[in-house]
């Protein structure tokens, strides 16, 4: 009797993993094949089967499960929060300044920049999974419908893990006449979701794409301290990596998901410096600190690429991690205000240019650990 239950619990459950396989089949995306496999093994950092990290991540499994059954109580919002809808008119007027950037949460923005418009990590979707009805859910709507946003530019998408490239997504932009600037490997997912080969364009690290039109951008992308993989099995197979946006009178970088790393002091001798940094500071752990930068490394992070006004990114949309949903806000604008650097702290949806950062405080007190009582600390970094 008991080994029939366990041959039909066995079935079922067997039943229910090739059911998970089959629904997110699509979603998990393709590897690379053929001259886009054989470009990736001209990459430095391709190691054989894999890319690493010139300073290789710290990951205390155990460590991290333990924190997430000792999380915060206050990972997710309580409440409605306040969202700016942001309407298709207001893109019909060019900034001011000539740099403009909306946050749609997590690590989603428009940057307007010197008269071309940028889409950094846009995830449009109701779950970062690969499954429609399990996964980290949106805590909002989108502050606006992809259908509503202005012509595009440019596409870019630092890796491939769920909350930075999103299939559903990516599909709705079958039609756009955008060009997506990935890391190397990447563009085997867009292509196998439907985006023309034609439109996107695969770097490597240092390496440039640029526009000659409307005075210029080039956009390079960037070293970063993380990891890929979308299943067990291809993880590492595709690049990571921030950008910078370099027009002709403005500058912004994007961090993309990082740790600490040397190579970002290079980024702002070489590429700086940036009028606007748009640095990650949320989704951390101690157990992972190479993973994710967390808020006072991202300052130094700033710091080191020589930034003039920070944006904070990842955090406000999806519980990845067991802190509580504000903490890295509360944490990042504490660290500036030491250091005296100038941060905007835009609600989701919210619009703003560099002469009048937004700094109110448009979320709820909740308790949060201060750096004392969770350090983040990246290793083999010196922190000077």
């Amino acid at each position: 009797m008991f080994k029939k239950l366990l041959r039909i619990f066995g079935t079922l459950l067997l039943a229910g993993l090739t059911g998970l396989v089959i629904n997110g089949w699509e979603a998990f995306g393709k590897q690379a094949i053929g001259e886009r496999k054989q470009r990736i093994a001209t990459s430095p950092e391709w190691h054989g089967s894999h890319f690493e990290n010139p300073q290789p991540l710290k990951n205390d499994f155990l460590g991290g499960l333990g924190a997430m059954a000792s999380g915060s109580k206050f990972v997710a919002p309580a409440e409605t929060l306040p969202v700016v809808n942001a309407l298709k008119a207001k893109y019909q007027t060019a900034p001011a300044s000539g740099l403009r950037v909306t946050w749609f949460g997590h690590s989603s923005t428009l940057v307007e920049i010197d008269g071309f418009r940028v889409l950094t990590d846009p995830v449009f979707s109701d779950r970062v999974s690969p499954f429609g009805f399990i996964g980290p859910k949106r805590w909002y709507a989108p502050p606006i419908a992809l259908v509503d946003l202005p012509e595009i530019d440019a596409v870019v998408i630092s890796h491939d893990h769920y909350d930075h490239l999103d299939m559903k997504t990516i599909r709705a932009m079958q039609s756009w006449r955008s060009i997506f600037v990935v890391p190397l490997g990447m563009g085997a997912h867009l292509a196998y979701w439907g985006i023309p080969e034609s439109r996107i364009v695969e770097l490597d690290w240092w390496q440039e794409k640029a526009f000659a039109a409307k005075g210029g951008l080039r956009i390079v992308l960037t070293p970063a301290r993380h990891a890929s993989g979308r299943w067990l099995v291809d993880n590492n197979t595709k690049l990571w990596a921030g950008f910078a946006l370099v027009g002709n009178r403005h500058r912004v970088y994007y961090s993309g998901d990082t740790g600490l790393f040397p190579a970002m002091k290079q980024i702002g001798e070489k590429l700086g410096p940036f009028d606007l940094t748009m640095i990650e500071v949320g989704q951390y752990n101690r157990s992972w600190p190479d993973w994710h930068i967390g808020p006072e490394q991202a300052v130094k992070a700033h710091q080191w690429v020589r930034g003039r006004v920070m944006l904070p990114v990842h955090w406000g949309l999806f519980v990845l991690a067991a802190h509580s949903w504000t903490e890295p806000v509360e944490r990042v604008s504490k660290e500036a205000e030491r250091l005296k650097v100038t941060l905007a702290t835009p609600g989701p949806g919210q619009s703003f240019e560099l002469e009048r950062p937004p700094t109110e405080k448009w979320w709820p007190h909740v308790e949060w650990q201060t750096a004392q009582e969770h350090p983040i600390q990246s290793t083999q970094v010196d922190k000077e």
